[in-house]
């Protein structure tokens, strides 16, 4: 009867501070960061090649659509016909943040799951630490 009670604790604990992390309660920056600074070339490129690239190259519905061509990092700082998707150092004020989370009235990757929250949060802390091409 002790360890069910201690286990059902731990998993009361456990699950108090997911709530605890969902809510906002414990800022988590580096949730899935390996260590050390954000890299656009092995954080933020990859995710860019693997679920955003089809539709945004020249010849893709989003580049048709807003000019974005995100094959390279020269073309994710010039932004789009709408304006720039990132503002470096500010990643509540990126617009590629507010797509990808789902705050703006479309979210991306368009007509697919949202990116994982851990993908995100890299994003995020990259823009943060200045969104820097390294």
């Amino acid at each position: 009867m002790k360890r069910l009670s201690v286990v059902t604790a731990g998993l009361l604990l456990a699950d108090g501070l997911a709530v605890a992390w969902a809510a906002g309660l414990a800022p988590i920056p580096r949730a899935c960061a390996a260590g050390g600074g954000m890299s656009y070339s092995e954080d933020v490129a990859p995710v860019l090649r693997g679920w955003c690239v089809s539709c945004h190259q020249p010849g893709g519905k989003g580049f048709e659509k807003t000019g974005l061509d995100l094959r390279t990092y020269e073309g994710l700082m010039k932004g789009t016909t709408f304006g720039p998707m990132v503002v470096a150092g500010k990643p509540d004020e990126s617009n590629l943040m507010r797509l990808v989370n789902g705050e703006a009235k479309l979210q991306m990757p368009f007509e697919h799951k949202p990116l994982p929250a851990c993908v995100r949060q890299n994003i995020w802390s990259w823009i943060f630490e200045g969104a820097k091409n390294n």
